[in-house]
């Protein structure tokens, strides 16, 4: 159990998490095949050391059988940020749909908000209950294959627009992998954020100038609780001369999320103080800090994650969103993403 200064709640870590905060030393084997960093210096020479591979991304690892070419990422990229500004601008869905248990309740909000104009087939690609099954994950990708999307069917998203004018069957189905992991990816990353910032506030979201300092409050929460909250490298062979530990046959595993716990460059490094980011004017630049990633290797949507947690609280906040359960003590689960849970209801 950690908790959190300042605060009357506390999270407990799954075990494995849990086992990584406790470790003093900066760099230290977590397998016979994997050794763990949170040096920020070392990590750095990691990440510069090669560019990243294609298998090592999330989003833009091969899909059908070939990798996704820089072109159709740099597409996908701009598809999805003008799909989120459109979004952004638009009147949210209804507040119900924030109500139930976070963060999946909130990753649903999320689709629909940004994405409820796309056709029925397009919009199941990332619907939670196919993507959880493979079965229906590849009935659903050959049905949206021989999709026969035109312009006359009405508006829709620019990343749905991708599918519907690839130009032959293996490009369609890169872009419908495209779509089905970009538009996880942001959903989830969003929802995670906010949820963990909902939690790391406490009693003071229901302060009324609560939602006067939300930018410092996700800083705050990216730092000590980073959805991104680990990075794995393969192939120790570019590694070797860089720190002793790392052999020829190790995979490299980056934490974020222990670099921003260090002494040396944070005091108080557990207490959730957003006013440590008043007047930082690029909170990215500080020391001891990477909510996504280094340069060469940083978030593809990262210019759109803050902006779209920091309006999806304040839809919270204007429907008096409440945390029903557990009110104490919450969970945060081994998973890609670090995410509190809890169940919310919000006023209609």
């Amino acid at each position: 159990m950690a908790p959190t200064a300042g605060r009357s709640h506390s999270i407990v870590y799954a075990p494995k998490i849990q086992d990584l905060l406790t470790r003093e030393e900066k760099v230290f084997r977590i397998d016979a095949r994997t050794v763990g960093v949170s040096d920020s210096e070392l990590m750095a020479e990691i990440v510069a050391a090669r560019p990243v591979r294609s298998a090592e991304r999330s989003v833009y690892k091969p899909a059908a059988g070939a990798d996704i070419h820089h072109d159709n990422a740099t597409r996908t990229i701009r598809a999805l940020g003008q799909d989120v500004m459109a979004g952004i601008k638009a009147p949210p869905p209804p507040a119900r749909g924030l109500s139930g248990a976070w963060p999946y309740a909130a990753t649903s909000y999320l689709r629909r908000w940004l994405f409820a104009s796309d056709p029925l087939p397009v919009s199941l690609l990332s619907k939670r209950g196919v993507t959880r099954s493979d079965r229906l994950s590849r009935i659903v990708d050959r049905a949206v294959t021989v999709w026969p999307g035109s312009a006359a069917e009405g508006r829709s998203t620019a990343l749905a627009g991708q599918i519907r004018d690839s130009s032959d069957t293996r490009e369609r189905r890169q872009a419908i992998a495209l779509y089905r992991r970009s538009t996880a990816t942001l959903c989830d990353g969003v929802a995670a954020l906010a949820g963990n910032a909902l939690w790391l506030m406490g009693p003071d979201r229901e302060r009324e100038d609560a939602r006067a300092d939300l930018t410092e409050v996700l800083w705050e929460t990216l730092r000590l609780l980073p959805p991104a909250w680990m990075l794995f490298r393969n192939d120790g062979h570019a590694y070797t001369g860089l720190h002793p530990e790392i052999r020829p046959e190790d995979r490299v595993a980056l934490f974020p999320l222990l670099m921003h716990r260090h002494p040396e460059h944070w005091p108080d490094p557990l207490e959730f103080r957003p006013e440590r980011w008043a007047g930082v004017a690029d909170p990215e630049k500080t020391p001891g800090f990477m909510p996504f990633g280094f340069d060469g290797a940083r978030c593809w949507a990262k210019h759109l994650v803050v902006p779209l947690a920091e309006r999806l609280l304040n839809v919270a906040f204007d429907h008096r969103l409440a945390i029903r359960g557990p009110q104490q003590e919450t969970h945060v689960p081994l998973r890609s993403l670090l995410s509190v849970r809890f169940d919310a209801a919000a006023r209609v």
